[in-house]
């Protein structure tokens, strides 16, 4: 039987996203000799020692079974325990392992979004928090920052668009591409709107470890779980990628109102059934045994952060906010219309790999995202490398 060759293979709003532009440069890179890559939010060391020490006993083990949809328990403990240092209580019964922090985000999607709703996300944004709940049918409403000394959220510009009927507020911060970190003062307005309206709020906590300028080694951005109530309409993902030097082993979590774990856990054996046992003793060794990591860590981005911040707003033309999270410079260059042909410019004339600012959104048009999870001798010579293509331009 033949296809019905006028009817389309794939669903028509699968047809519409818009593929990664991040992917497209690195793809431009693939055979290039010597290209410095900054594109990817990744860093440049690998998962510790200790870490994969778990994994591989954990297989000699033979932990290669099946395990809880939820987790294992003793994964999740450590999870509560880790969450309620930072965050007051978090009871382990709200708590489920994912298959990644980009599964979680989805399930969490699945779990609340459906086709028809309205969705506000504070943008520029990590694409996939666009596009996932355009996935399940909704409609992306956004809420740009402000480009300045820092980027800003205009909070009553945030609560106009999150009118009645509103289904959720996507949220990342610390955000990626910008380094914005919202308030804690900030927060509590939203939730006290959001309260009032009934509208979900959905956190993208993956990198509120990494925050800058505080003495506190176990410093942690404002979250939405400090203040909620165990009820609130929040659910929040993490993931072992970004704190643990982890993206690789794909380990993430959600925590959310309890009313809704018994859904979560159908949705989770309809994706994915549950994450592998040996992945989950390295995440149990990874908060168990990584402040250190986390100490080291922000330590040397924040190093980072604060030379590459220097050296971009040096040159001519380039114009660079300071971040207070996260791993990225989010900055702007003179000129640049279409950042996307801009950075793959910048891949074969420059041998220098970074991420394009309309990946994130039209908000992003304009900018450039460097990720500076990397050491300085990198940084410097791909500083170099830009400077030297913009005396050519």
């Amino acid at each position: 039987m033949l296809l019905n060759s006028s009817a389309p293979l794939a669903r028509p709003v699968v047809q519409s996203l818009g593929a990664s532009r991040i992917r497209e440069v690195a793809n431009a890179g693939i055979g290039v000799s010597d290209v410095l890559p900054f594109w990817f939010g990744e860093p440049d060391e690998v998962t510790p020692s200790f870490i994969r020490d778990a994994a591989r006993e954990a297989l000699d083990a033979g932990d290669t079974f099946y395990t809880h949809n939820f987790g294992i328990l003793p994964l999740r403990e450590t999870i509560a325990a880790y969450l309620s240092t930072l965050h007051g209580n978090v009871d382990v019964n709200r708590v489920a392992v994912t298959s990644s922090g980009v599964s979680a985000l989805m399930l969490l999607s699945q779990l609340i979004i459906n086709q028809g709703d309205r969705v506000v996300a504070v943008t520029p944004l990590w694409p996939n928090l666009i596009e996932i709940p355009r996935i399940l049918g909704a409609e992306v409403a956004r809420v740009p920052l402000r480009f300045g000394q820092t980027w800003e959220l205009d909070v009553q510009q945030l609560l106009d668009a999150l009118t009645p009927g509103t289904k959720a507020l996507f949220l990342n911060s610390p955000n990626n591409p910008t380094g914005w970190v919202i308030t804690a003062e900030q927060q509590e307005i939203v939730l006290a709107h959001c309260r009032k309206h009934g509208i979900w709020i959905l956190a993208d906590d993956v990198y509120e470890r990494l925050v800058y300028d505080n003495p506190n080694p176990k410093a942690c951005a404002p979250s939405f779980l400090d203040i909620a109530s165990d009820e609130d309409r929040i659910v929040s993902a993490n993931s072992f990628s970004k704190s643990w030097l982890m993206t690789g082993w794909r380990l993430g979590w959600v925590v959310a109102p309890a009313g809704v774990m018994a859904d979560l856990g159908k949705l989770i054996e309809y994706n994915t059934s549950c994450a592998p046992g040996f992945v989950q003793r390295a995440g149990i060794a990874a908060i168990q045994g990584g402040e250190d990591v986390i100490a080291h860590t922000v330590t040397r981005y924040q190093a980072a952060r604060d030379f590459l911040y220097e050296r971009l707003n040096a040159l001519p033309g380039v114009t660079s906010p300071k971040p207070k999270g996260a791993m990225y410079l989010f900055f702007r260059m003179d000129g640049a219309q279409d950042t996307l042909e801009l950075c793959k410019q910048l891949v074969r004339e420059a041998k220098l790999g970074l991420a394009p600012g309309n990946a994130f959104g039209t908000e992003g048009e304009g900018y450039i995202r460097w990720c500076f999870a990397s050491s300085l001798e990198r940084l410097d010579e791909g500083v170099r490398r830009l400077a030297r293509f913009l005396e050519k331009r």
